[in-house]
Order: structure tokens, then C-alpha cells, then sequence
């Protein structure tokens, strides 16, 4: 009998990966989103037996944006899991789902409940609920040159409202992929509040180059009979986010930083100061939402601009973990900063995070001690990204000459014996990994706006982590002051899953 394990669904999901010709092809043709994407992720629906009405169950919240829609939906569903039943509150929500991307280590960590990432067996028990179920209707009505099962997105987008439904799941935070309008999630029709966290410029060959035909695709998650959301925005994408919001007949609240957040009177379980935005944005889902379910003694968001905070919305918000975000790991001599940041904007603010905890440690500290950058990424403007970083950190570190010791590029491969499965993509171009060719140009990039840094380039996640490592376990011995070597380790989030890997593995070469 054939493995039915989560090894052998991880492989078989991994085989529904689009290629690098194939992406680099649709990003280079210019030809935009798919507009049969919303049909098509239909019609997969109707094989695996379900309709769009089936999902209302779900009590879905709906997700876009360009940058901070993870850590919204992080927050939203921790402030949701305070409302748990008990034997002192009954009420609804009763079960919480929260579907993410992309996962850091484990594939299952896009499909959680309560919180807590699906466990190996569920996922394999429902991904091969779903492939059992398309190649029965493979059989039954598929042309012979059709293709029998969706892309990979669009597959666990499936399986996550279908393993949801099955396990009774009464309320679903669900975060777009990519866009909005043609986003496979936004076969949801009727979500109870939908919100757009803040935009910026990215996936340009899909989404368009500017910030209004941005906004346009991420307003397509707007429903009538849906409350809409928004954090600040700059004035061509508000208009544009308010006119979409008309066309579906609902109206668009935009929300300002809580004053509790500004003040830091509420000490959010994700630090650094953006973050303040993400858990405003949080605050008005999760309230509008939790109204609709019955609770009727939360202020209205939409009429109260900032709404006093139930104890509830201060532990959710205060307890809420989103590796990779904003987060800091400390082990003997090292202090890890890690933070995903694959476009400009989003690197931009790591670059100013880094430089508030830069101040801390100086203000801390007499000494000079090294700090360490570990950098990559992969298939966007890898220069611009590391250009923009070095600039964010001048403009917050105030009198520094470099921001950085010693920088190190690597590629996404975490060891030298290659990926955990869950962590392979064969959307990039293998010749320039093996190559190298990605980290060389960028050392040179960083050697020209920074000469005084000592640049090297390595091939695995691991050689980076270990020669940080080198790096503070020299500086330990020279200096008489115990002080951790800050490292920044940022870029594409298959760096930062790859990082933590090898950080939790314990893994010392």
C-alpha cells in the first residue's frame, strides 16, 4: 500500500510547485493576473464537492495587503482565541482558523486552529482527502490533456477550507496570497469583515506598477454586506481602496494606531513600532466580528474610532507569536534578529527596527562590538532590497559609519545536504544558485556602498549561522565585556524558515 504519511503528502504537494521557467515566463510576459483564476478555483471546488455557500460556515475574515497582512491576521486570531468557550462564556467563536503563507519550517504551519499549527496526521489525513477527491473527478470529466489537480497555492487554499468545514471551524482568518480580486482565497463570498493592511509595490508583473492599480487588486476582497477595513494609506490608493468599496456596496473605515498602542500602554507580543498599525487594524476585525457573533458589549469599530480595550484585547495582543517577524533569539554571545523583508517597503521598515535595537544595545553598552548581517533574496531586486536596507539603517543609526561589521550572503539552502522537504521551491533559477551568482553581485553591491564591511559569501544557511557564530566567539575572546554580537538575518522568508531551522536544530558545524 502507498505511504499516506505527511513525508509523502509533503512530496506530493510539492510536485504541484510551478517551476522557475514557468514563473519567470509570466512575470516577464506582463500579462497580469490570472482573470480565470476565481473560475477555475470554482470549478476545483465543485470536483472536491463544495460550493462557495458551503464556506459562509466558516464565518470567514478576509485578509489583503502588501505588507503586514501575516502579523494582522496573527493578531486578529489571538485576540479571537481569548474568546474561547468556557464554562463562563458559551458564546461563539468556538473553533478559530487561521490560513497563512508562506510557512517558515513546516508546510502545516499555513493551516492552523487555535493557534496551533495542524499536527502531521490531520494534514495528511485531509491532503489526501483532497487528492482522492480530484482524481476520482480526473476520471469522470477530465480531458486528457487538462491538468487533474491545481497549483500549489491553490491546493492548500482547498484543503484549508475543506480540513476547516470538517473540523467544525466557526470562524477562519484567512490571508490572501497574492492581490485580491483574482487572489484563489477570494472564492469567499460572503466574509464577515474584510480589511486591506498597508500597500506598497511588489509582484509589479501581476499586480501593476503603481500604487492605485495595487490598490485596485487588493479591494477586490470588498463583499456588500461586509464591513471593510483599511489602515492609512496614501491618498491615490485610498481613493481608489473607497471607490471599490462603493462598487460592492460597503462602506471603507480607515483606522488610525490605537492610542493604547502609541502610548505603549499594551506591550504587543510582536515588537517594533510598525507592528502598532497591524494590531490597530486587528483590533477593528476582531471586534467588528466578534459583534456580529453576539458580543455586543465591545464598542462598535466602526462607530467609535478607538474602542477601550477589553482585557481580552490585551492578552490576545500581548501573547500573540509570529516566527520570523520581528523576532528576537538570543543563545550564548549572539542576539538573532530575525525578519522577513522581500520588497522595498517591508525592508525598509526591518532596516528601522534593526536601528531601534541597535539604539537599545548602544545605550546599554560602552562597547563596540560586531554586528552581523545574513542576507538573501532570491528572485526580486536583491540589490535594491540590500540598498534600501543600508539606507534605512544610516538614516536610524545616528553618527554610525557602517551599520554592519561583517555581511554574509548565502543562498536559501539550509545545509549542505540540502532542504527538509517542506522547504524546497523550484520557482528559482537553479543555475544562479548553484552559481552563486545572486550573492556575488550583491557582495559586490554592498562593497561599493560600504568598503569598510567585511563581505563574504557562502552556499548554505548554515555555513551564514556558523560564521556569525565565528564571529562573536572571536570578539567573546577579545573583550573584556560580556555583550551579544547583534545579527540581523533578513530577506526572503525561505531564508528566515531556513535560519530557524538550523537555529532549532542545534546543528554547530
Amino acid at each position: 500500500m502507498e505511504r499516506r504519511d505527511y513525508g509523502a503528502a509533503v512530496a506530493a504537494l510539492n510536485t504541484l510547485q510551478s517551476n522557475f521557467s514557468i514563473v519567470d515566463a509570466i512575470r516577464k510576459s506582463g500579462k497580469g493576473m490570472n482573470k480565470q483564476a476565481i473560475p477555475e478555483m470554482l470549478e476545483w471546488s465543485r470536483k472536491i464537492g463544495y460550493k462557495p455557500s458551503d464556506f459562509d460556515r466558516l464565518k470567514p475574515i478576509h485578509i489583503a495587503g502588501t505588507k503586514g497582512k501575516g502579523s494582522t491576521s496573527a493578531f486578529i486570531s489571538s485576540i479571537l482565541a481569548q474568546y474561547l468557550p468556557s464554562s463562563a462564556s458559551p458564546a461563539a467563536p468556538t473553533k478559530i482558523g487561521l490560513y497563512t503563507s508562506p510557512h517558515l519550517r513546516f508546510v502545516r504551519e499555513r493551516i492552523q486552529i487555535d493557534n496551533v499549527p495542524m499536527s502531521e496526521d490531520k494534514f495528511a489525513k485531509y491532503f489526501f482527502e483532497i487528492w482522492d477527491r480530484l482524481e476520482a473527478a480526473a476520471r469522470i470529466d477530465a480531458p486528457a490533456d487538462a491538468p487533474t489537480k491545481p497549483i500549489y497555492f491553490r491546493y492548500l487554499t482547498l484543503m484549508a477550507l475543506h480540513a476547516y468545514l470538517e473540523e467544525g471551524v466557526d470562524t477562519a482568518v484567512i490571508e490572501c496570497g497574492i492581490g485580491g480580486e483574482y487572489d484563489s482565497t477570494n472564492i469567499l463570498a460572503k466574509p464577515t469583515v474584510t480589511a486591506v493592511t498597508s500597500l506598497g509595490i511588489d509582484h509589479t508583473a501581476m499586480l501593476g506598477s503603481t500604487l492605485t492599480e495595487i490598490a485596485w487588486h487588493k479591494a477586490g476582497i470588498f463583499k456588500e454586506g461586509s464591513m471593510a477595513f483599511t489602515a492609512p494609506q496614501k491618498a491615490e490608493a485610498i481613493t481608489v481602496l473607497q471607490q471599490r468599496a462603493a462598487e460592492r456596496g460597503t462602506a471603507l473605515h480607515v483606522v488610525e494606531t490605537h492610542p493604547s498602542l502609541a502610548n505603549d500602554e499594551v506591550k504587543l507580543g510582536l515588537s517594533a513600532s510598525f507592528q502598532k498599525i497591524n494590531a490597530s487594524v486587528a483590533i477593528a476585525v476582531a471586534a467588528a466580528h466578534l459583534r456580529l457573533l453576539g458580543h455586543t458589549s465591545i464598542p462598535d469599530p466602526t462607530t467609535v474610532p478607538h474602542i477601550i480595550l477589553p482585557p481580552e484585547f490585551v492578552r490576545g495582543l500581548e501573547q500573540v507569536r509570529l516566527p520570523g517577524r520581528c523576532e528576537i533569539r538570543q543563545e550564548k554571545n549572539v542576539a538573532w534578529h530575525v525578519d522577513g523583508g522581500h520588497t522595498l517597503e517591508s525592508i525598509e521598515v526591518t532596516g528601522r527596527w534593526f536601528a531601534e535595537q541597535i539604539a537599545y544595545s548602544v545605550a546599554a553598552s560602552s562597547t563596540k562590538a560586531p554586528r552581523v548581517l545574513i542576507f538573501n533574496q532570491q528572485t526580486r531586486d536583491a540589490k535594491a532590497l540590500a540598498k534600501a536596507l543600508y539606507a534605512a539603517l544610516q538614516v536610524g543609526i545616528s553618527g554610525a559609519t557602517s551599520p554592519f561589521s561583517h555581511v554574509i550572503f548565502t543562498t536559501n539552502q539550509t545545509f549542505s545536504e540540502g532542504y527538509r522537504p517542506d522547504l524546497v521551491s523550484i520557482n528559482t533559477n537553479q543555475q544562479d544558485v548553484d552559481t552563486l551568482a545572486v550573492q556575488k553581485a550583491l557582495a559586490q553591491t554592498w562593497s561599493e556602498i560600504d568598503p569598510a564591511v567585511e563581505v563574504s559569501v557562502v552556499k548554505t544557511i548554515d555555513e551564514a549561522i556558523n560564521a556569525a557564530r565565528a564571529v562573536a566567539h572571536r570578539w567573546t575572546e577579545q573583550s573584556d565585556e560580556h555583550v551579544e554580537v547583534m545579527t540581523l538575518i533578513t530577506g526572503s522568508l525561505h531564508l528566515v524558515g531556513g535560519a530557524i531551522e538550523v537555529l532549532e536544530s542545534g546543528q554547530v558545524r
